[in-house]
């Protein structure tokens, strides 16, 4: 028989925003994750005001800033001549009347734990590790979750929160392997105190160069430095959390400017991944079953936001639960077409950004006189369909 919780497949970040935002509603959960403990691979993310406004809804907020670096601004360099292209100013007067919440960075895994923290503390939320959800039993009254072990979980339903290449989505939308786009991150972080002076600046900096970008800022209350190069290459189909090859990052960026180099000199071990999203789909639910962040809407990094919309989705679902007094079958239908259409905006964005940065010729020359005569207004202006956020009825601030 069921216990009457809501499993939960994936303990990232979306499975824990999930786990946090049902068990603040009073909904007892289980979430289940595959690897022998709750750890996030140490890399930095943005975190819009969308997201910030999801923070307040879950009593996250003070935790968030603790740790969090609030920056002055959003730069894109020239990566070839390092002249400045644009300069959007953020968390000054101005953005803040737009956008009543903060634009941070932060590092993965602070803000991982700070999901952690919150969900363990409640009495409604099990975890259980060293179990991969590979497939899901739906029986119209309750829900059992198959482990690859062999292992099986009831429950009275199942959120998916199990990443890009999760197991139930492939039973759900069935689309195949993830679209690879093409595109290679390598990730690392620096101490402080080894960035040159100059470049040593509380802004998120990109340097945009001909199928390459660079871009660092500080996190982690400023005590480190994260670097993200970026590069076009088919030579991976697959790969995450694996080392990369130093020198054909220098290749790849050879003759772009001194401060690309400067900065890229300074790490000799990255990690690298291989950048992969799908195409937006309408659902992702059957049943008693639905997915969440990766899962149903994987993107490309370019926008920022795969975290924060994996935040909007936990919060968003928690509350569609809570107004469908939990008739799961209504409530994950009304929770996919909250969504959507905004989730689906930000993948299809996301590939369009990829193609700015990495402009080259006259392209990227059309892009530089574009970006460069835009007002701050106009930029913020641009960004109000996303950075306004979601609205939740009901939503419980702690």
């Amino acid at each position: 028989m069921s216990d009457g919780k809501i499993l939960i497949a994936g303990g990232g970040i979306g499975g824990f925003a999930a786990a946090l935002a049902l068990s603040q509603k009073g909904r007892a959960v289980h979430l289940i994750e595959q690897a022998p403990d709750y750890s996030e691979v140490g890399a930095g993310i943005q975190i819009g005001p969308n997201v910030f406004k999801m923070f307040e809804v879950l009593g996250l907020t003070d935790a968030i800033m603790d740790v969090a670096v609030i920056p002055d601004a959003l730069v894109m360099m020239d990566g070839l001549n390092g002249q400045q292209i644009t300069r959007i100013p953020l968390n000054n007067e101005e953005f803040y009347s737009r956008f009543k919440y903060p634009y941070g960075v932060i590092y993965r895994p602070d803000l991982h734990n700070a999901l952690i923290e919150a969900a363990k503390a409640s009495p409604l939320v099990e975890l259980t590790v060293n179990q991969k959800v590979v497939d899901f039993e739906d029986d119209g009254s309750k829900v059992r979750a198959i482990c690859e072990s062999g292992k099986i979980f009831e429950g009275d339903a199942l959120i998916a929160a199990d990443g890009l290449w999760s197991k139930i989505r492939a039973k759900i939308v069935g689309d195949g392997k993830p679209r690879v786009s093409g595109h290679i991150a390598y990730r690392a972080v620096l101490p402080t105190p080894e960035v040159p002076e100059h470049l040593r600046k509380k802004e998120v900096i990109l340097w945009a160069g001909p199928k390459t970008h660079l871009v660092h800022y500080p996190l982690h209350r400023g005590e480190i430095f994260n670097l993200v190069a970026v590069f076009h290459s088919d030579r991976y189909e697959e790969g995450w959390d694996v080392f990369g090859d130093t020198e054909e990052l220098k290749q790849r960026f050879a003759g772009e400017h001194e401060n690309v180099q400067i900065m890229l000199d300074k790490i000799d071990t990255w990690k690298m991944w291989v950048l992969c999203d799908r195409e937006p789909v309408r659902n992702w639910t059957k049943g008693r079953v639905t997915l969440l962040g990766d899962a149903a809407h994987p993107m490309l990094q370019y926008l920022a936001q795969g975290a924060c919309m994996a935040i909007e989705d936990a919060v968003c679902l928690a509350d569609r639960l809570d107004t469908h007094k939990g008739d799961y079958g209504t409530a994950f239908i009304d929770y996919q077409n909250s969504r959507y259409l905004r989730t689906g905006r930000v993948q299809l964005t996301a590939r369009v950004y990829g193609d700015f940065y990495h402009a080259a010729g006259v392209t990227g020359e059309l892009r530089t006189k574009m970006l460069s005569q835009r007002t701050p207004q106009q930029a913020y202006d641009g960004m109000r369909w996303l950075y306004e956020g979601i609205e939740v009825t009901g939503a419980q601030k702690m």
